[in-house]
């Protein structure tokens, strides 16, 4: 997101603990920030990306935090926290004058690289209108929730609830049909033409599963902590979710047996093992 943005010449102040991505994105022509602090004395809007609600919490209201920064305006929120944490931030934020945008984005990482991420925005619709420029320098579609922060992230915990299960059921029925002697080429070729067609089957399984890559992008870890914070909303809103629940297991299955910083599509693996038999190409 951020080379999108240098690439489409905006002036970019950059923060991340990560030293190393730090100055592959001064290479690309960003300026560097001691911490979240310094970019928000620099910039009128900040853009923040981060892996974990309590990281989000610090970078916007810590000791060295955005809400002490002298410039800064508005502050887009596009990591998955969950409703709660984005609501904390923002009524903190609020009261020091600085508009919160809610905007999740999906799409993974060829969608960031591409520009092609669909984001989904709440906030004040002043703030979303001077940002809406650089929200269309990294995604294609831009989906106005509401005003009120922490929509977005529920929208966003729905479809990541969906991903995660049609990824988990379309491994599991890969491997039941490759254990019966189907080709799993000829297998994704009737799922992609027929009903039980979705992302996984027509994108993760060919490119990361057949090919023995295992290189989808999003980390099993992620998958964990959105299923969390998603199951978590549902019980604070008295939904049940039994079929939710146990995807979940699953992910969680693999985090704890080592997996927690591998590929999502590794989540096969542990059901190949089970079944004695491995989906690739023939």
């Amino acid at each position: 997101m951020a080379r999108r943005l240098l690439a489409a010449g905006c002036v970019l102040h950059v923060y991340d603990t990560n030293t190393a991505a730090v100055e592959r994105l001064v290479q690309c022509g960003a300026r560097a920030a001691a911490s979240p602090k310094a970019v928000a004395d620099a910039a009128r809007i900040v853009f923040a990306s981060l892996p974990a609600p309590e990281i989000s919490v610090d970078v916007a209201l810590g000791r060295d935090g955005v809400i002490h920064g002298q410039r800064c305006a508005m502050y887009v929120e596009t990591s998955t926290l969950g409703p709660p944490t984005v609501q904390q931030i923002s009524a903190a934020l609020a009261a020091a004058k600085v508009a919160v945008l809610d905007a999740p984005v999906s799409g993974g990482k060829s969608g960031a690289e591409k520009g092609t991420l669909a984001v989904m925005v709440a906030g004040p619709r002043a703030a979303l209108e001077e940002v809406r420029p650089y929200l269309a320098m990294i995604g294609k579609q831009i989906f106005e929730i509401g005003e009120q922060p922490g929509t977005a992230q529920v929208m966003k915990l729905v479809n990541n609830l969906l991903s995660a299960a049609t990824k988990a059921v379309s491994f599991e029925a890969m491997v039941f049909g490759t254990k019966a002697g189907l080709d799993p080429q000829v297998m994704l070729d009737v799922i992609n033409a027929s009903s039980g067609r979705n992302t996984a089957t027509e994108f993760k399984i060919p490119r990361a599963v057949l090919t023995g890559t295992f290189d989808n992008g999003g980390k099993i870890g992620n998958m964990v902590k959105d299923m969390h914070l998603a199951l978590t909303e549902a019980q604070r809103l008295g939904v049940p979710m039994w079929a939710s629940n146990g995807v979940a297991q699953l992910y969680n299955f693999a985090a704890t047996q080592g997996g927690i910083n591998d590929d999502s599509t590794t989540l096969i693996k542990y059901m190949e093992r089970w079944a004695g038999i491995e989906v690739r190409k023939k």
